[in-house]
């Protein structure tokens, strides 16, 4: 039996070996065989082998490219410069680039007519691109700053729409049209006609010896979703760059608060980048629906979500920009009021659709028509008000000294006042960002087991400011019904469900009758800022 192991075991390492033999044979000879055919690379004759020829497309032209051979001319690259103002020297390509917002459909802030010009002003200087040397600098040298963006000819005596940004603060502006020579030289001297900064919008002008090549602006109302889409500008200084998309959303509203009340955005996949700005969105009958403003980015450049101003909104204020004033004039009311309320605030108060006004300005239209703080404006020459914009787009297309009839509720009680409207800067002129103050002293409240907050009696200096007897928010503990309300300490509560909180126990008692699934609403007030008005919180207690 060993024997016959031993033998087994033996024919079986002789297999191997062949085998191993055969595979080792075959690659040597793979390999000389493969010597062989390289070098016989030389000899191979290729007198068989036919040579390639281009074949004329009889493919048509598509739309894309008529509107870009028919359009583009009437595209132009701008180029900006400003003194030193700075040590730092660089150059930057013009446009508005926001970070993805972490819960875009809460914006968190009160809306009015009013405050915000700092946070403004701080959106409309967030470029995309970033800031980067000039090819001639370096990182030092001259102190000269360099910009690049886009526009588009509407009047061929040389007028222009560009956005705002892409000019503002500029000391010199150039021109380039498509037809000048591509040269060193910046292009033609422009000026500036008028600006619009709560559109982003500008007007720059260049003197031109003959007729210039035009755009016509079409209807953005009639833009639909979905619908084919043409972009053409200057990105990274790419003159004549052509991309295409659809419309992706209309009515988009991209910055909260009074800055965004004027923004009502076409939003577009077609690819948008630094140096886009203020350059054509055009329909596939090649008219601009749009102006290209700002895209949402996490890496400063195109991810698929662009913005541009609605053609409508352009030919407004376009209009106004090159009137005798050169610039854009805006109704009001003279009112404030918070976007977003929750629906608890519109079920304790009785509304469903309509603006509910927390502060009327002093001596404005709204307050010489007899409006109050807390009235709920429902109707416009009879038409009904959705929410707050619908009623600042309704006011602000209209004349200053023209009158309109509004409706309004009050104590649940229709009524109507005729309002002569304003000038929306001159009402507002001296209202400015303000935020409430903190007040670090503390009590104990029966607010905190409910609430989570723990209030005071008012200073008889704060019932002086407020004309309006409330209590004082002391603390509020994180997490809490009252912390989720965005309330703070220093604020003074004055109604909560329309209840009278003027002191303590008046508080207490309302407090102590709400239980799970009531909706609760506070009123409150800033004693360091009385004349900001009322304010609506609230939500359902949970």
């Amino acid at each position: 039996m060993k024997s016959l192991f031993a033998r087994l075991r033996t024919r079986r390492l002789a297999s191997a070996y062949v085998l191993l033999g055969i595979l080792t044979a075959a690659i040597v000879a793979g390999s000389f065989a493969a010597h062989g055919v390289r070098g016989q690379e030389e000899q191979t004759s290729t007198a068989d082998a036919t040579p390639l020829k281009i074949v004329n497309s009889t493919i048509p032209s598509n739309e894309f490219v008529r509107i870009a051979k028919q359009m583009g001319p009437a595209v132009v690259n701008i180029n900006t410069q400003t003194l030193p103002k700075q040590s730092e020297n660089h150059r930057q390509f013009h446009g508005r680039a926001l970070p993805l917002p972490q819960n875009p459909g809460d914006d968190g802030q009160g809306q009015g007519d009013g405050d915000g010009e700092d946070n403004f002003q701080d959106f409309f200087n967030r470029f995309f691109g970033g800031q980067i040397p000039s090819p001639d600098q370096g990182d030092g040298g001259s102190s000269v700053q360099e910009s690049l963006g886009s526009g588009f000819i509407v009047d061929p005596r040389g007028y222009i729409i560009t956005n705002d940004h892409v000019v503002d603060k500029a000391d010199k502006i150039y021109v380039k049209l498509s037809t000048d020579p591509d040269s060193q030289d910046l292009g033609r001297p422009a000026r500036v006609i008028g600006v619009d900064k709560a559109t982003d919008l500008a007007v720059i002008k260049i003197d031109a010896s003959a007729p210039l090549p035009t755009m016509k602006m079409g209807n953005s109302d009639s833009v639909q979703v979905g619908d084919w889409v043409e972009a053409i500008g200057s990105p990274f200084a790419l003159s004549q760059t052509v991309t295409a998309g659809i419309i992706s959303a209309k009515n988009r509203t991209i910055e909260p608060g009074p800055s965004g009340q004027f923004q009502h955005f076409l939003q577009t996949d077609a690819a948008i980048n630094p140096g886009n700005s203020g350059g054509p969105l055009l329909d596939m009958n090649g008219n601009v629906i749009g102006v290209n403003t700002a895209i949402y980015t996490q890496s400063a450049g195109y991810q698929g979500i662009g913005f541009a101003m609605p053609s409508n909104t352009v030919v407004a204020v376009y209009n106004d920009l090159i009137s005798p004033s050169h610039k854009v004039v805006r109704g009001s009311i003279g009112i404030q009021f918070r976007e977003g309320l929750s629906d608890a605030v519109n079920r304790v108060y009785g509304f469903k659709n309509g603006v509910l006004v927390q502060q009327v300005q002093p001596g404005g239209p709204a307050d010489r028509a007899g409006l109050k703080d807390g009235d709920i404006i429902t109707s416009v020459d009879g038409r009904p008000v959705k929410d707050g914009d619908a009623l600042v787009d309704e006011i602000a297309s209209r004349r200053p000294g023209s009158t309109v009839q509004l409706g309004y509720l009050r104590t649940g009680k229709q009524e109507m006042a005729s309002v002569t409207i304003g000038d929306r800067d001159k009402v507002f002129a001296d209202l400015g960002g303000r935020q409430p103050q903190m007040n670090p002293e503390s009590a104990e409240s029966v607010g905190e087991a409910k609430l989570g907050l723990v209030v005071q009696e008012e200073s008889q200096a704060d019932q002086a400011k407020l004309k309006t007897p409330g209590v004082v928010i002391e603390s509020v503990r994180t997490g809490s019904f009252a912390d989720l309300q965005g309330l703070e300490p220093g604020l003074v509560i004055t109604h909560v469900n329309r209840q009278p909180t003027g002191d303590k126990d008046q508080f207490d008692g309302v407090v102590r009758k709400l239980k799970t699934g009531d909706d609760v609403v506070f009123e409150v007030m800033d004693p360091h800022h009385p004349e900001q008005g009322i304010n609506y919180v609230g939500g359902t207690l949970q």
